[in-house]
């Protein structure tokens, strides 16, 4: 059996219940979408910034997170949840307006945690010390969206920041004693197996508290989209993608949390790979996977 460090597991051990995430939607943009660094977003990108499972952004915070709550309660029980700040750049705005809404989401009695999704490229000073100061009140995650190591690939996707950036903002939070989530993902186009799993040692060998494998997603209206229809994206097969999260799983370090390993994407605007609609088997099939070893 591959011996990991579960999300549920941690969750257990660090708030000693069962801990639930809602997914946030503030009405954040991106500097790749508001034309600071572009006006697309990265290749892969939905146009809710990944956040198709947020809940609603005309609802305040508190609001979205009873909608949550409400969404779980049947299995919650007396659970607690993780706000967890979702759709697009979530620490791209003035920084009054990031304090308001993330005060409010600490302030719910239920709340235990803030998870932040972010670039590396948007922590600025004053964001951070803001990090910091949620910190002291509730533990706070940045989760950067790294998604690769290697430039080609990066520069193909639009990501529109360096590898630099991610290592300085990796220094930067945990200088701070803020907790690092790392978004990666699996089977973008021009990677070989040897790529994604230097990427995962990169990450676990910089500092990173926790880890997301999240496989490619290809969706309409995207350009990656596009380009798939155009027969230039290859995807994964089920079984090859069980094979890859297996043996990465055996090279991460049981320090660093595995937060997903593998995700999904809306049905309705899904293209690729299908099989990946089925996220309970996939999930079952990897479970066994990790049994046998």
């Amino acid at each position: 059996m591959i011996k990991y460090t579960s999300l549920n597991q941690y969750l257990k051990n660090t708030f000693g219940c069962k801990v639930y995430k809602i997914a946030i939607n503030a009405g954040f943009t991106c500097p790749n979408r508001d034309g600071t660094l572009g006006t697309g977003g990265c290749i892969f990108c939905s146009g809710t910034g990944s956040g198709d499972f947020a809940e609603d952004p005309g609802l305040t915070i508190t609001e979205q997170i009873e909608a949550g709550k409400k969404r779980v309660a049947a299995k919650a029980g007396e659970g607690k949840f993780i706000a967890y700040f979702q759709a697009f750049t979530n620490t791209y705005a003035p920084t009054e307006r990031l304090k308001a809404l993330y005060k409010e989401a600490l302030a719910h009695p239920d709340v235990v945690a803030l998870s932040i999704a972010t670039r590396p490229d948007c922590l600025p000073e004053e964001v951070l010390d803001l990090l910091e100061a949620c910190n002291r009140i509730k533990p706070v995650w940045v989760e950067l969206g790294l998604q690769t190591i290697h430039e080609n690939i990066a520069k193909y996707i639009r990501r529109g920041y360096s590898l630099e950036s991610y290592d300085e903002a990796v220094r930067n939070l945990k200088a701070r004693k803020l907790s690092v989530i790392t978004h990666v993902i699996l089977g973008l186009p021009g990677e070989t197996k040897d790529d994604m799993e230097a990427t995962v040692r990169y990450v676990c060998d910089h500092d990173t508290d926790g880890i997301k494998l999240q496989l490619l997603h290809i969706l309409k209206g995207t350009d990656l989209a596009e380009e798939y229809l155009a027969g230039k994206v290859p995807v994964m097969t089920e079984e090859e993608y069980i094979d890859l999260v297996t043996d990465l799983l055996r090279i991460i370090p049981k320090n660093v949390v595995i937060h997903r390993m593998t995700g999904d994407g809306p049905k309705k605007d899904l293209l690729a790979p299908l099989w990946s609609a089925d996220k309970k088997h996939v999930l079952n099939a990897l479970q066994k996977a990790i049994r046998e070893g």
